[in-house]
């Protein structure tokens, strides 16, 4: 287990001039945000789909996974990060993934706790994959195009299983929206606490985070969309939804401005982590003069 969570560093075999564009964001406190802010969305989008406009699960869930795919294909095939794009990718991930759990627990009657066993299993079956791919696990190194595409996959696994953890724990569990939300909010200080003031490996403590902001947001969408009588601030899955896209489409814009006043620096060219052999790039090779 010690293997499969340790912090490895992307390593050129090939010149150490030959570097890769960044497809991924810096983890910092904005990412974190914007992240929340997008898994929320996820909630409230996918409710107003399945719901709000009728689609029912099945359908919604057709319909978002084939919007889904369109916008993974366009990420892979970008040369170089763009905020826009890829926080794109993460919101339909997360609309998806709502649509999705609901059709697991409700539809098909596996409930909160067998739709979240199932999503976990699947999550975990994605990493143990990545991992033993020779590929890092740690997503600000991701450099080829087969890390990135496993990123995604266990992106869409991580916020499904989300939808499953929140309901669960407000619903069967008893602690209601806004119990939840105290409890993972909770969880949440304690991750950045450890980062911060502990020895724990970094990857297996971004993952973690990465994985709870999701059942987070699925409760903060609920709390803004469900009705008083259920401990909600009765906003409706549109109005909720209005105003998360309004609130993410200004931090995106404020990441662009960033990235664009001071760019991502690239990655070395990828090999592979057991082998040392030379990997397919998931963004544009430069190359840059050697000081």
């Amino acid at each position: 287990m010690s293997e499969f969570i340790a912090d490895e560093k992307n390593t050129s075999g090939q010149s150490p001039a030959q570097y890769v564009m960044r497809k991924l964001p810096h983890v910092t406190a904005l990412f974190w945000m914007i992240k929340t802010i997008a898994t929320t969305l996820g909630e409230t989008a996918g409710d107003m789909f399945s719901q709000t406009l009728h689609l029912g699960n099945l359908v919604a869930t057709i319909l978002l996974m084939g919007l889904l795919l369109i916008a993974v294909v366009i990420q892979l095939r970008a040369r170089r990060f763009h905020a826009a794009l890829f926080w794109t990718v993460i919101a339909l991930t997360s609309t998806s993934g709502t649509t999705l759990s609901d059709l697991l627990n409700r539809n098909y009657a596996l409930g909160y706790a067998g739709g979240a066993l199932v999503l976990g299993a699947g999550l975990t079956i994605v990493l143990v994959i990545w991992w033993r791919s020779g590929q890092t696990l740690n997503v600000e190194n991701l450099a080829t195009f087969k890390g990135e595409l496993l990123f995604w996959i266990a992106v869409v696994f991580s916020n499904s299983l989300g939808t499953s953890t929140g309901d669960f724990l407000a619903g069967p569990a008893g602690l209601g929206l806004r119990g939840t939300a105290l409890v993972l909010s909770a969880i949440m200080v304690a991750l950045i606490a450890a980062h911060y003031f502990t020895g724990i490996n970094g990857m297996l403590l971004f993952w973690i985070a990465f994985i709870l902001t999701r059942p987070l947001g699925a409760v903060l969408g609920n709390i803004l969309s469900k009705s008083r009588d259920h401990g909600g601030l009765d906003w409706g899955n549109v109005g909720a939804t209005g105003v998360l896209v309004a609130a993410l489409i200004g931090l995106v814009g404020y990441q662009t401005v960033q990235v664009h006043r001071t760019p991502l620096l690239p990655l070395p060219a990828p090999v592979n982590r057991r082998t040392g052999a030379p990997q397919r790039p998931n963004g544009q090779l430069v190359t840059l003069p050697q000081s």
